[in-house]
């Protein structure tokens, strides 16, 4: 039996482990904090449940694919419920209510914006068609060449390419909170609007065709799902072992080596950050250098927020986003100029609105997200006087008084980005997904120097987000057992 040793255990880890481990390998788990999940673990506090990372659950059809691939669906591991509203969006003069179907959807723009459901509706319908040439067909390549985006229906869509989601929408859209709603889903993505193809509007299908869904019991129970899918398919896995060396002999992979000891292996999948997995490697080994990394677009960092409140909040949904401020002036901030923002943006989700397993009983548990640049100055009292800016600003904005309210509050912000996930510059989400760090053009899959050496994950293909992960995950165990067939 062929032996594989993944390093990491996020999605795309587990994913690459359950699908090798069904075509028949031996697979190892070697995961360096105490619980498997990567940046989708767990906080339990005081009664309060915290998804210490992805908090949206977003196509449902990419999670439902995985579990098929394996005789199984999500109903046999979790209850998944459809939310509606899915979320709000606090403006500074209005709040905008986005519901669970196009038909109230198209109602709330029309009390925005008369006379833009039909725009709304064709720029949908667009969107829905790209998705499904995105989600078929060019993100289950692999990205070893540029040919693989070359099919009949991506260049007849080539034009959108090179045109990005803001000229897009603000062709079709004149109110700025209809704009500002439409740009968000690319977010996702870890780009600006302005910089993302316009191809990638398929976000919007996700968001307003597909909607937001919630798991009972919050994300991580799909982390579970998979830890059990994968221990179901004999895969072993190992906490607490952090890998210090990716182990080569004669240009090829032998093992790892985790804290102290050799494990040996013929196939090594690495889901960690890529930049921190070639520095398990000699030099000689690496197929990228240091400036190649420091010149990349790297989705934002985050400053997160984990609050337990003694009573329920008012005014709120299970997700919600603030922009009341300059949605633009924000993204400048975290891409252009890259800087503490002057006034941001942020994201606050309350799963116990809608789960009330999430906190204790007539409590509310409080995840509050501000978006950031990477590798930006961390320290104790940058980190207060943004909770201050952050409560201050919600307090108005949903009419209540909360700051005496908060039994519980932990941090979490870009030294422990780059102390718990060895994440690059602290980044949150991977690597952007601009038209030069697309598909081929993003870090390959596959080693170039060292053989039977893979990656996996948020820096590679086919890009950051949960279910891309999962994609990625299936995309290099397919690499793999295809090259053991050769």
């Amino acid at each position: 039996m062929r032996k594989a040793i993944v390093i990491g255990s996020g999605f795309s880890s587990l994913s690459a482990s359950c699908y090798l481990a069904k075509a028949g390998f031996e697979v190892e788990i070697f995961e360096k904090n105490d619980t498997v999940g990567g940046r989708a673990r767990q906080l339990v506090k005081d009664g309060f449940t915290f998804d210490i990372g992805p908090s949206w659950y977003w196509m449902p059809d990419i999670f439902d694919k995985f579990f098929a691939d394996f005789g199984k669906t999500t109903a046999d591991y979790y209850q998944l419920d459809k939310l509606n509203p899915a979320y709000k969006i606090f403006f500074e003069d209005d709040i905008l209510t986005i519901g669970d179907c196009m038909e109230t959807i198209c109602e709330e723009f029309e009390r925005i914006e008369p006379g833009s459901s039909g725009p709304l509706r064709q720029f949908i319908g667009q969107a829905q068609e790209n998705y499904n040439i995105a989600i078929n067909k060019v993100v289950l390549r692999p990205g070893l060449s540029p040919l693989e985006l070359v099919t009949k229906e991506t260049v007849l869509r080539v034009d959108q390419f090179f045109k990005t989601i803001s000229q897009e929408v603000r062709k079709r859209f004149k109110n700025q909170k209809l704009v500002s709603t439409l740009e968000f889903p690319v977010l996702f993505l870890g780009a600006k609007p302005s910089n993302t193809p316009s191809f990638y509007n398929f976000m919007n299908f996700a968001d307003f065709g597909l909607g937001t869904w919630h798991p009972k019991g919050g994300m991580y129970e799909i982390i579970k799902a998979m830890k059990s899918l994968a221990e179901e398919l004999g895969v072993k896995i190992h906490t607490s072992s952090p890998v210090s060396h990716i182990l080569v002999a004669d240009g090829e992979v032998i093992g790892i080596r985790s804290l102290g000891k050799n494990h040996l292996a013929d196939d090594v999948v690495s889901g960690a950050d890529y930049h921190h997995s070639e520095t398990l490697l000699d030099k000689k080994y690496r197929q990228y250098s240091e400036e190649y990394w420091a010149k990349k677009t790297y989705a934002p960092s985050s400053l997160l927020f984990y609050i337990g409140f003694n009573q329920k909040l008012k005014n709120i949904e299970h997700h919600n986003l603030f922009f009341d401020t300059d949605f633009e002036r924000h993204a400048q901030e975290i891409y252009d100029d890259p800087q503490w923002p002057s006034n941001p943006l942020f994201y606050a989700n309350f799963p116990s609105v809608t789960d009330a397993s999430m906190a204790p009983e007539g409590c509310e548990t409080g995840f509050f997200l501000v978006p950031i640049a990477p590798g930006l100055e961390d320290t104790p009292e940058l980190r207060e006087q943004y909770f201050d800016i952050v409560m201050d600003r919600f307090q108005q904005l949903t009419h209540q008084q909360i700051k005496n309210t908060i039994i519980f509050k932990q941090s979490f912000c870009v030294n422990d980005f780059v102390e718990q996930y060895n994440s690059y510059k602290g980044n949150a989400y991977g690597l952007a997904n601009t038209l030069k760090q697309t598909a081929f053009l993003r870090p390959n899959l596959k080693s170039s120097k060292v053989k039977n050496l893979f990656f996996t994950g948020q820096l590679t293909v086919p890009g950051p987000g949960v279910p891309p992960s999962l994609i990625s995950g299936k995309l290099v165990a397919d690499l793999i057992t295809k090259d053991v067939k050769k």
